[in-house]
């Protein structure tokens, strides 16, 4: 029975509670197996993956930004914001080469 509330989260609204949550279930990060593909509303193609709390499932959109700062999350950086704040994640640079 799956009567979640289901929230597409693009990576600059993500939140330190979400974020969290991705790293917990993906430690050593995500890989294909882990990402769910679908077409939004415009038909556009996207790749996503998944976490869930107690009343929400949420799809993360893949992109290079997540994965690095997955990749360099410390609890204690988020320490001094609300859980549900999307400023406190920071934008992260991308080299292009890495694009």
């Amino acid at each position: 029975m799956d009567n979640l509330r289901r929230v597409i989260v693009d990576f600059k609204k993500l939140t330190p509670e979400v974020l969290k949550l991705l790293v917990e279930k993906y430690p050593d990060g995500y890989d294909d197996d882990h990402i769910i593909t679908f077409r939004n509303a415009q038909g556009e193609r996207v790749e996503a993956v998944e976490v869930t709390t107690s009343d929400t499932k949420y799809l993360v959109k893949i992109s290079a930004k997540l994965e690095k700062t997955m990749a360099n999350y410390d609890e204690d950086d988020y320490a001094d914001f609300d859980d549900d704040d999307p400023t406190a994640i920071p934008d992260v640079p991308i080299d292009s080469e890495e694009e």
